[in-house]
């Protein structure tokens, strides 16, 4: 009879989810690889939601119930092994996309959230949330930041976006803040971390005119794709979906500006900004 645990106070809710499962697949004699077979996932993902890496998905909670005769203590307490300091709406997606090989991302509207800098991020939660305390703002500014860490890396996940030109030219948080944030991804490619093209307003109608689309692929995992509008996403892995999402994509890159003429484009921007006057890439004055 395997020995009774003792669980460390200290945990969080959701670790010590993950932790009951390790001990209810080590007391059935299971190993990783075993339990992941009838979810038809990988042992490694086993051990991701064993370390509290992945969120437990519902239809896995009663798999594994069912598998590990817990009397639906996975199920129950499905809350705690999702718990996450993003918000609903985006935590699956974010809590893959730091298991990413490779992110690919289209942009259509503001900077992809793990190049976003201080100012940029403060200023869209402050529009979203105008009457909201402080403090709540700064709760969800650290945890924004705290998912760019992803690009400490040197090499890995590759990071390839396709921004949409209008998210150069709408001045969030300012001026100031719009020269900083955009000389910030001019600093990322010419590091060689980033690959990023920008998709001029003069290709007019373009593959995704209905909104955002997020990519990514993993090591022991199908390819995933994440669709977002205001307050809500979706998170898609069904085969033919996100073929055709990645068909969406490679279109809009083939329409796009290359990267050499799109850093170039940035850094005009940027200076732009600095100087208080924004230009088209046609040439034109703004208002």
């Amino acid at each position: 009879m395997a020995k009774p645990k003792r669980l460390d106070p200290s945990m969080s809710p959701r670790a010590m989810y993950g932790a009951e499962l390790r001990f209810q697949r080590e007391k059935a004699g299971l190993s990783q690889d075993e339990l992941g077979a009838p979810l038809f996932v990988s042992g490694s993902f086993i051990g991701q939601l064993e370390t509290s890496q992945r969120r437990m998905r519902p239809e896995y909670a009663v798999k594994i119930d069912e598998i590990l005769k817990t009397d639906g203590f996975f199920m129950r307490n499905l809350e705690a092994g999702r718990k996450s300091r993003y918000p609903e709406h985006y935590a699956d997606a974010a809590e893959y996309e730091a298991l990413a090989r490779e992110i690919r991302e289209f942009a259509p509207v503001l900077i992809p959230g793990l190049l976003q800098t201080p100012a940029y991020a403060e200023a869209i939660f402050r529009a979203y949330n105008p009457v909201a305390p402080q403090e709540a703002i700064d709760k969800l500014l650290s945890a924004r930041l705290d998912r760019a860490n992803l690009l400490d890396h040197p090499t890995q996940p590759l990071f390839w976006a396709v921004l949409d030109e209008s998210v150069l030219r709408r001045s969030v948080g300012g001026r100031a803040a719009m020269a900083e944030q955009l000389r910030h991804i001019a600093a990322l490619i010419r590091r060689n971390r980033i690959i990023i093209q920008v998709l001029p307003f003069r290709e007019g109608a373009h593959a995704a005119m209905g909104g955002s689309i997020k990519l990514m692929t993993f090591n022991d995992a199908p390819p995933m794709a994440y669709v977002q509008a205001a307050e809500t996403g979706r998170l898609l892995d069904d085969p033919p979906l996100v073929a055709r999402m990645t068909l969406t994509y490679d279109l809009l890159g083939a329409a796009a500006l290359s990267p050499d003429a799109s850093l170039a484009l940035i850094e005009t921007a940027a200076e732009e900004y600095e100087h208080g006057q924004q230009a088209r890439s046609d040439g034109r004055d703004l208002a």
